[in-house]
């Protein structure tokens, strides 16, 4: 075990003696799959490979809590092909009077305000008085014509701090629209 620690700690003081481009190629040749089989050799590196997971996992959740909803409201959408190769943080569903119906997690870490509180409000809430009044015209625009869209709107935390928030909004349909989805991360 004393034998095992101290070849953690040298290998995690030899990784962080690196230049980034060495410890990266280092990094890339300890992490392999065969690593993950091994003990432990450096915590960083799991710590890093643990994190990944939980993203992922958590990534797959939302997009079966979304499936759920398509199943509840006979969406004719591909969910699978919405989420394709999305970059997002938050995920935030509305009904047809774009009142939110539910929000992902990472709704919370991006804006401050809680799932409940966002509940039964439109996503306006998050404006304010540096939101650009054309992008909100533009955005209005778009939800009309009822195709996929992709928008930059600046938004506020809880805490007034304002952000740049990449919005790509898809309409959600049976034969017309009953919702929207909007995949969302701050830029």
């Amino acid at each position: 075990m004393r034998n095992n620690l101290a070849g953690m700690m040298c290998l995690d003081l030899f990784m962080s003696s690196q230049n980034e481009h060495d410890y990266t190629y280092l990094k890339s040749q300890i992490s392999s799959s065969d690593f993950l089989k091994a003990p432990i050799k450096s915590f960083d590196f799991y710590i890093d490979y643990f994190t990944d997971e939980i993203k992922k996992i958590n990534r797959k959740n939302d997009i079966n809590t979304i499936k759920d909803f398509a199943n509840k409201f006979n969406w004719c959408n591909d969910v699978d092909a919405i989420f394709k190769n999305q970059d997002f943080e938050t995920i935030v569903l509305t009904n047809k009077a774009q009142e939110i119906i539910w929000v992902n997690d990472g709704f919370k870490k991006m804006t401050g305000f809680s799932k409940k509180y966002a509940i039964n409000k439109t996503p306006t809430f998050l404006q304010g008085d540096n939101t650009c009044e054309e992008t909100r015209a533009r955005i209005r625009k778009k939800l009309i014509a009822n195709k996929p869209f992709e928008e930059t709107v600046l938004n506020y935390k809880k805490d007034k701090t304002a952000y740049k928030c990449e919005i790509k909004i898809f309409p959600l349909s049976i034969e017309n629209t009953t919702h929207y989805i909007a995949l969302e991360k701050a830029v």
